[in-house]
């Protein structure tokens, strides 16, 4: 098994520096920064200065980044993977459960995947292969254009929905990595808490947004949130920071 870098815990990947500017553009209140800017976040969360300006130079080269006027913008692309932190809006919950069934059949792999991606993006897990489920709690509509493959259902299961949660949401292991990451947030070197941070990023944008009730006790999304948030805030104000 391959170890962990130095001042890492084992549970969180390093983030490479190219990685790094994307994350740092992402979460700034906006995608155009100085160099002097992009410089200062990324040595504070911990990179070379020379290693970041190599990550410019072939993030330039690869269109992921335009400059004009001694600043940089990221890419739309890139842009449109912007984490919400805040937590889906919901309405209390009266046991119905949403069910989208696929009917599209024949498709290319690579719209199945992208379909896959859709539905997990809403916040459905699979049942079984085309037989997606969740509580009826989020406020929002399916998107229209998902009606030419699917079918959607309004139901409620007879068997208990708690276990039902509990099979489709691997909510134990959820609860594990939360604590993981907050734990290593805490870490003082400033590369491995950056790195932290963008882990526990990527795990709310799989938070399933259940009901109380269905969750387990000590459920840890709002002090993830909370981590995560306080440190951006930091991040962004070091941004200000620079050129006052």
């Amino acid at each position: 098994m391959k170890s962990a870098a130095p001042g890492f815990d084992a549970q969180v990947r390093p983030v490479s520096a190219r990685s790094a500017v994307v994350r740092i553009l992402i979460a700034a209140e906006s995608p155009t920064m100085t160099s002097s800017e992009i410089c200062a976040a990324t040595t504070a969360v911990g990179y070379p200065e020379t290693t970041v300006r190599v990550a410019v130079s072939r993030m330039m080269a690869a269109g992921e980044l335009v400059r004009e006027h001694r600043a940089y913008t990221l890419d739309p692309a890139l842009r449109a993977r912007r984490t919400e932190l805040a937590a889906p809006p919901v309405r209390p919950w009266d046991g119905d459960w949403e069910q989208v069934v696929v009917t599209a059949a024949g498709r290319p792999s690579a719209e199945r995947a992208a379909l896959r991606a859709r539905l997990l993006s809403l916040r459905l897990a699979e049942l079984r292969e085309g037989v997606w489920l969740r509580p009826a709690n989020l406020v929002r509509a399916l998107p229209a254009d998902l009606a030419a493959a699917t079918l959607r259902f309004r139901l409620r299961p007879v068997e208990d929905p708690t276990g039902l949660a509990a099979a489709l949401w691997p909510l134990a292991d959820w609860t594990a990595r939360a604590h993981a990451l907050l734990d290593a947030i805490e870490n003082p070197d400033p590369a491995a808490k950056f790195a932290a941070v963008s882990a526990a990023l990527d795990l709310l944008t799989t938070d399933p947004a259940l009901p109380a009730v269905l969750l387990p006790d000590n459920w840890p999304v709002e002090d993830l949130r909370a981590a995560t948030s306080t440190y951006l805030t930091w991040l962004r104000r070091l941004g200000r920071q620079v050129d006052t």
